[in-house]
């Protein structure tokens, strides 16, 4: 049932045609409308994002769900997120009902996320960082060496 509802969502996306002009809509082009905020569209884009909802149920379901996502990570409050989740659970899109079950599986990594300002993005940066370095050295990484390589040069006077 899900994969014949995405086979329809394509469909659907693939055919609609701006109402203005009566373009092809492309995909690319409605995925990228569907989750960009009312407020930063132009005129035009807003036209096409009326004709693809009207056009298509599931567009409009798609966009709903990414609107109320986005402004629940804006608002770094995530009281709304269980509803949201339910809500996605409940659609017949199966890229948004796994993306949904994924965060529902690691839902307090997911809520801390949303709510605290740090991260850990520099210690993961740093990880890639060494982990590039080895692999570049064919396992002859010994422990001097990648002491070297990774820490920054030091000047002795």
């Amino acid at each position: 049932m899900p994969r014949s509802s995405n086979a329809t969502l394509s469909s659907t996306l693939a055919t609609r045609r701006a109402s203005r002009t009566g373009h092809t809509i492309s995909p690319v082009i409605a995925a990228a409308l569907c989750i960009k905020p009312r407020g930063k569209l132009t005129p035009d884009q807003v036209r096409k994002v009326d004709a693809l909802k009207a056009g298509s149920p599931a567009f409009a379901t798609m966009r709903s769900l990414a609107m109320r996502f986005h402004g629940i990570l804006r608002s770094r409050v995530a009281d709304s997120l269980p509803a949201w989740i339910d809500d996605a659970i409940e659609t017949d899109l199966a890229p948004i009902v796994r993306f949904a079950r994924t965060l529902n599986r690691d839902y307090d990594s997911v809520k801390n996320a949303i709510e605290m300002s740090w991260s850990n993005s520099q210690a993961e940066g740093q990880i890639n960082r060494l982990k590039t370095l080895k692999r570049a050295m064919y396992g002859r990484a010994s422990p001097e060496l990648l002491r070297a390589r990774m820490l920054p040069f030091r000047h002795t006077n």
